[in-house]
């Protein structure tokens, strides 16, 4: 085990050599593209229509830069955007002109549309300059909002919302959008006069999508570290008292068929609170929450041998969610926010987060749940400390503490799963290269747990290269085997996984074929004594169409010695042996139709060796096709076939998903969808119905059902109608 943890340290100890190495200062990479923005030389009224004396005398960003299909050239489609404000909102116009006839490609008029479906402008604030975090805003060429809150320098979390106006306007060459941001909705620095910018423009008509201050094409548009500068001719004004109360009243009735029992009739009453207690910090107050408005998961079939993550979808959790949730790796997250109140009813919480100052971020939260009769669980108590310093020009150092501790807490033989506390101590590094084309994390973390001593730490880091023609990575991973953590998610312990990978892009002289190359990645899997237990070789040909449609050659080795005992079927049956070894071969191969069609569709397929010397093949296929900009139908299908000897024999598998989206106003949404699992021997019906009434303030009428197949009938049933406000004191 010493010389284990020497080689794990040594290869720490370079990762980290290498990240101060690469994460120098450097001069903002596109400083010399500059916006003016002045004080309205006249009142705005947002209508779409550029006539007020303001726009006239506005400064136009415009000659905007190709990022795809390639960043070699000025945009072939115009854009010119401009911006002013007065002492409650930014404002900004833009207009889109198009190069080629026909319609606009929207999809919906559902706020949050998907960015690939849609004629659009969207635009990035970087309002610290710190080049990592900040906030998006974008409108669809029929005025559908779209915006999210800004983490890791490029990435958009779009479960935050807030208030905001836009107004669109078509035209026979061009289409203009309107919109006004007030300063309460966005947090910034005090005294600031220079922000960072980007505009972004994506015509589907042309396939083009553009930049404003120019962007390497392996980067999305989002990338803070090309972003130009907004430049305020005085400070923006500090916005004043900001809090608003969003309280909401529900009424359910749910009935378990299966149990013959008798329906049950409840209401409930609470409130959420956001205390604005500077233009960069922000307290979150909830007292009995409810997210029963939240869409239910979406259902897959399992065959994977660890527990599957789902992402967080409850609104609370979410803003500056990236401080607490994308702390460690996918599959080392020492918190993750699902453990909390799921099937246990929250009683109250508060949350700390934002910023401090330019350099320090901090997220404190606390929840406390209630107990739980019916399995003796006492009461529990969540609380989380996020720290984390920019340091360099790009990168920052994470802390993280996660402590669970039982109220009132008493033994229970019956149930020795629950304990008194558990806690987890972490340190993170995250590099980013002025550039961006250096990324890179190490990380360390212990876990404390009643009567547990030794191996109970864990230790990873990543380095990436991505430029325009090839991307290469390194990963390493050492969880512990007596790593704990109960508010994260960390589905194997007692193992170091190794992750080299290497992809490779040509760029043909072709009129159909963007771009086409190769891509290896390489995952063996050692337990804590150096013994193999996985190995995974992949080795795929990715082709991208010029048309935005996409083609993956799939092929695979896989080999497994099993650690525990494993259904392959992953339905209750028979298991296979731990210690028993499983080696299996896999080609196959997927296709993504274009985007800006009506029609879209996209399937995949593969054929192979599985568990047992068995053999698998699996198909999938998603068909949609859009009315738009109000109706979306789509029909998603997965099967899986396994061929097993006794006593799994045959297995098939079906996962058959519908769904349809109905906006009838950019106010009115209707959500519909089917899911059909016969793994799980189930059918269930979910549709939902919100009405925003007012600015972020809902109606929701969410029904579900849950069907048995065979022989048919209701499983369970519920209905829930909740009214919530959003009021500013």
């Amino acid at each position: 085990m010493s010389a284990t943890f020497t080689r794990l340290k040594q290869a720490l100890l370079l990762c980290a050599g290498l990240f101060l190495c690469l994460a120098a200062h450097g001069q903002k990479i596109n400083d010399k593209y500059r916006l003016h923005i002045r004080k309205a030389s006249s009142p705005i009224r947002v209508d779409g229509v550029l006539d007020e004396q303001a726009w006239l005398d506005a400064e136009v960003a415009t000659d905007f830069y190709s990022v795809l299909p390639m960043d070699t050239s000025f945009a072939r489609v115009k854009t010119e955007v401009r911006m002013t404000y007065d002492d409650q909102q930014i404002y900004m116009i833009v207009t889109c002109f198009h190069l080629l006839p026909g319609p606009y490609y929207v999809e919906s008029l559902r706020r949050d549309w998907t960015f690939g479906k849609n004629d659009n402008f969207i635009f990035f604030f970087d309002t610290f300059n710190d080049l990592t975090s900040g906030f998006a805003f974008g409108a669809n060429a029929v005025g559908a909002q779209w915006d999210g809150i800004m983490y890791e320098g490029s990435k958009v979390d779009l479960s935050w919302d807030n208030k905001w106006v836009t107004v669109a306007k078509t035209y026979e060459d061009r289409y203009i959008l309107e919109l006004a941001i007030p300063f309460k909705s966005i947090r910034y620095k005090k005294g600031i006069s220079e922000w960072g910018v980007n505009f972004s423009r994506l015509d589907l008509k042309t396939t083009e999508k553009s930049a404003w201050a120019p962007v390497p094409r392996q980067f999305p548009t989002a990338s803070l570290a090309y972003t130009g500068v907004l430049v305020w001719d005085q400070p923006p004004p500090v916005p004043g008292a900001n809090i608003s109360v969003i309280p909401y009243a529900l009424g359910r009735t749910t009935k378990d068929f299966s149990q013959d029992a008798k329906a049950d009739y409840h209401g409930e009453l609470g409130a959420d609170a956001k205390i604005a207690l500077n233009s960069s910090l922000n307290l979150d107050l909830t007292v009995n929450p409810d997210f029963s408005q939240v869409e239910v998961d979406q259902q897959v079939t399992n065959l994977d041998r660890f527990e599957l993550f789902f992402p967080e979808r409850r609104q609370f959790f979410l803003e500056n969610g990236d401080l607490f949730a994308n702390f460690g790796y996918s599959t080392i997250r020492p918190f993750f926010s699902r453990r909390i109140g799921l099937g246990v009813p929250i009683r109250f919480g508060a949350r700390l987060s934002g910023k401090l100052d330019k350099n320090w971020r901090i997220g404190l939260m606390d929840m406390q749940t209630d107990r739980v009769a019916e399995t003796s669980l006492s009461g529990q108590n969540y609380a989380v400390l996020a720290l984390q310093r920019k340091v360099f020009a790009r990168s920052n150092i994470g802390l993280l503490a996660v402590n669970r501790e039982a109220l009132d807490f008493t033994p229970d033989a019956a149930h020795p799963e629950h304990t008194r506390y558990n806690r987890n101590l972490g340190l993170e590094y995250n590099l980013a290269s002025p550039n961006n084309l250096w990324t890179g994390k190490a990380l360390f973390l212990k876990s404390f747990s009643p009567g547990v001593s030794g191996k109970d730490v864990t230790h990873a880091a990543n380095l990436q290269y991505a430029s325009r023609k090839f991307t290469v990575a390194w990963q390493h991973e050492y969880v512990g085997e007596n790593y704990n953590a109960e508010v994260g998610y960390v589905p194997r312990t007692g193992f170091i996984r190794l992750s080299p990978k290497a992809l490779f892009n040509f760029f043909p002289n072709s009129k159909a074929i963007l771009s086409h190359g190769p891509e290896l990645s390489f995952i063996p899997v050692f337990n804590t004594d150096f013994h193999l237990t996985d190995n995974s070789v992949q080795l795929n040909y990715n082709v991208a169409f010029r048309d935005q449609s996409v083609f993956k050659l799939i092929t695979q080795s896989d080999f497994v010695e099993l650690q525990f005992p494993f259904d392959p079927t992953n339905n209750g049956n028979d298991t296979l042996a731990t210690g028993s070894r499983h080696q299996a071969n896999y080609a196959g191969f997927q296709f993504t139709s274009k985007p800006q069609s009506l029609l879209t569709y996209g399937f995949s397929a593969g054929f192979g060796g599985y568990f047992a010397k068995g053999k698998r093949a699996n198909a999938s296929a998603n068909l949609g096709y859009r009315f738009q900009p109000y109706v979306s139908v789509v029909l998603n299908a997965t099967y899986n076939r396994l061929d097993l000897p006794e006593p799994w024999n045959t297995s098939n598998f079906w996962l058959i998903g519908p769904r349809i989206d109905v906006t009838m106003t950019n106010k009115l949404y209707l959500t519909a969808f089917l899911q059909y699992n016969n793994q799980q021997d189930n059918i269930n019906l979910n549709t939902r119905l919100q009405w925003r009434y007012a600015p972020v303030s809902d109606l929701f009428i969410v029904y579900t059902d849950n069907y048995l197949p065979a022989p048919f009938g209701v499983k369970n049933r519920a209905l829930v109608v909740k009214v919530t406000y959003w009021w500013n004191v």
